[in-house]
């Protein structure tokens, strides 16, 4: 079906008082392409789009549909009949979150509901102590305001995997857009088929994350002074309730405390980027404090920045991670209870630099595809011998980190209570978390890391996308920026191949559209399509013995890879 056919369907069929709406589209075929001309495709991460009418936007249709395929796919399986529900703050994320409760509840499955704005985390950690066979939260992450979005969590705590989620989205593409609901919300309530989960829990979740702490004395007596934003969004109830239970002293930055759909302070609420933290910085020019933390909207990510002379400076995601990872290490094997075979995992995105820090503890890095629930997966398969204790710690570059098998998704509250820890080290040593990082490039080396993101425009970025990793697969280059590639890995067949003696292994993982260019010990260069946007990214990883070293390289490797990206 074209876009036009999708659009007169929708105009045909949609209730009376969207019809305005859907009139005002006709002959603007910029609207009609852009609502109508693809269908949001259900994968293992739920639904992301732009809200608005249309098949290929957000909205009251488009969210219930969603809603009764998960509910079709639960009813079809042995798992407990029951579903806990988190929003965030975006616009209609309440909406959406009453929509899909009223969907799964009027076909007999129990819905257990937040009543209040809640984490991607706390969501993760309600469906595995409620014993819920699936998980949905409604948010879209760190997008800009005009997007929302259903992720799906299965009974263990982690996003969907790959086979559930393609028995959902069959049953979404069978179900019709206008199968409108019979009882309401309140109705189902009052039935019993709706309820908010209890403020125990909520509690519960915070001291669960309390037991990561490590050295919690050690925050209370540093007299550590945060400021802290938690981006408009959801992480500001718990991370107050850390901060007071550590003894944080923190300064909030008004301008982000309350919830705003529209992050008018901040359109791009992504703490990968600098310019999230612009108001922060703000604040710490007034009140000079020794940190800043940032949690993004949903609350699983988290950003710092600390101030240096003439300004700021804000770690990656992989420097956080690396500085988080060392403390962790550090901590426990002075301690003397870090297990034998004790295992980090991270994505194979993120810095190999932890995979140095790991081996230097005579720790195990596991590397896995890029998403959280593959690093949950891992805690699984550690569960399943008895040997979840053996998990230390996982993160992703993308600024994601979780200490502790409570939740099977990121966490920006316990990553917050980390930071505070390591920030209180560093601290006690006449050093800042800056400081902290450059010690461990002294140490292992300087390994400078870059994510390039290629957008793609209109209706055709699929196809551009696919044809652009068919080319790396089949031009793959000899050499990168004067660096021999000395071997690939195809993440789609699950093979890597020396190209020095042409010997090929597996990767061991699921099969995923990622294809690696390996430069020996100098770095990499991984491609990947997004999972949840029209974009493309290459990550780049330069090691050097200098950091000028380092950047040299970086700067000939982008240059390389231009070749191969579309215009």
């Amino acid at each position: 079906m074209d876009y036009q056919e999708q659009y007169r369907l929708w105009l045909a069929h949609a209730p009376v008082s969207y019809r305005g709406e859907l009139s005002a589209m006709e002959g603007n075929e910029t609207a009609l392409k852009g609502c109508f001309g693809a269908e949001l495709a259900f994968g293992t991460a739920g639904i992301r789009g732009i809200m608005g009418l249309g098949c290929n936007r957000l909205n009251e249709f488009t969210v219930r549909r969603t809603a009764q395929g998960i509910a079709k796919w639960l009813n079809g399986t042995d798992l407990p009949k029951s579903c806990a529900i988190g929003y965030d703050s975006r616009h209609n994320s309440r909406s959406y979150a009453e929509i899909c409760a009223v969907a799964l509840a009027e076909t007999g499955i129990r819905v257990h509901i937040y009543h209040e704005l809640a984490p991607t985390p706390m969501l993760s950690y309600a469906v595995r102590e409620l014993g819920c066979g699936c998980g949905i939260m409604v948010t879209a992450s760190h997008n800009a305001g005009q997007y929302n979005g259903i992720k799906c969590y299965g009974e263990d705590g982690c996003q969907m995997t790959d086979e559930p989620a393609a028995i959902v989205y069959r049953e979404i593409q069978a179900t019709p857009y206008f199968v409108l609901p019979k009882k309401t919300f309140d109705r189902l309530k009052t039935e019993g088929l709706i309820e908010n989960i209890p403020e125990s829990l909520w509690n519960a979740y915070i001291d669960r994350v309390m037991q990561e702490g490590l050295n919690l004395e050690r925050v209370r007596t540093s007299g550590l002074n945060v400021v802290y934003t938690p981006l408009c969004g959801t992480g500001r109830r718990p991370v107050q309730e850390l901060f007071r239970r550590i003894g944080v002293k923190y300064t909030m930055v008004a301008a982000q405390a309350e919830p705003d759909g529209d992050f008018t302070t901040c359109p791009y609420p992504n703490p990968e980027t600098d310019a999230a933290l612009n108001e922060s910085y703000k604040v710490a020019n007034e009140v000079h404090p020794d940190l800043i933390v940032g949690t993004d909207p949903d609350a699983d990510r988290t950003a710092i920045a600390v101030p240096v002379e003439g300004g700021f400076r804000k770690l990656s995601g992989n420097e956080l991670g690396c500085v988080l990872l060392d403390y962790i290490l550090r901590t426990r094997s002075e301690r003397g209870d870090l297990p034998k075979d004790a295992e980090i995992v991270k994505s194979i995105v993120s810095t190999p630099l932890a995979d140095a820090i790991a081996a230097a503890y005579d720790v195990t890095t596991k590397n896995v595809l890029t998403g959280f629930k593959y690093i949950g997966g891992e805690i699984l398969r550690l569960e399943a011998t008895h040997d979840e204790d053996k998990f230390i710690f996982g993160f992703e570059e993308s600024c994601g980190y979780l200490k502790g098998t409570y939740a099977r998704d990121k966490d920006a509250v316990v990553a917050t209570m980390l930071v505070c820890e390591a920030a209180a080290y560093a601290k006690e040593n006449g050093m800042n978390l800056a400081d902290y990082a450059d010690a461990l490039y002294r140490t292992f080396g300087c390994y400078a890391a870059y994510v390039q993101s290629i957008e793609l425009q209109g209706i055709t970025a699929p196809e551009v996308s696919r044809a652009f990793m068919a080319n790396i697969r089949e031009h793959t280059p000899d050499e990168v920026g004067g660096c021999k590639v000395t071997a690939t890995v195809d993440y789609l067949t699950g093979i890597r191949t020396c190209l020095k003696c042409g010997k090929q292994s597996e990767t061991g993982l699921p099969a995923s559209n990622v294809f690696t260019l390996e430069l020996g010990d100098q770095g990499k260069v991984i491609l990947r399509p997004s999972g949840t946007e029209p974009k493309i990214k290459l990550y780049y990883t330069a090691i050097g013995k200098t950091w000028d070293e380092a950047n040299a390289l970086m700067e000939r490797l982008k240059a390389a890879m231009s070749a191969f990206i579309p215009k």
